[in-house]
């Protein structure tokens, strides 16, 4: 059994980027209703992004 452990919040830096109307449409209509929020989404995103860049790598 894995054990739990608290938490802890990454430390986070404020960026302002621009999206496309369209783009933010498109996320809005994916997370409604969910529990999530925009930036949520947004840096899962970039995360698995940043992981198929990884393994294109190899």
């Amino acid at each position: 059994m894995k054990k739990f452990k608290i938490p802890s919040i990454p430390p986070t830096t404020n960026k302002c980027i621009r999206f496309p109307n369209n783009i933010i449409e498109e996320v809005e209509e994916a997370i409604k209703g969910k529990d999530c929020t925009f930036t949520a989404f947004v840096v899962e995103a970039v995360k698995v992004a940043l992981e198929n860049l990884k393994e294109d790598d190899l």
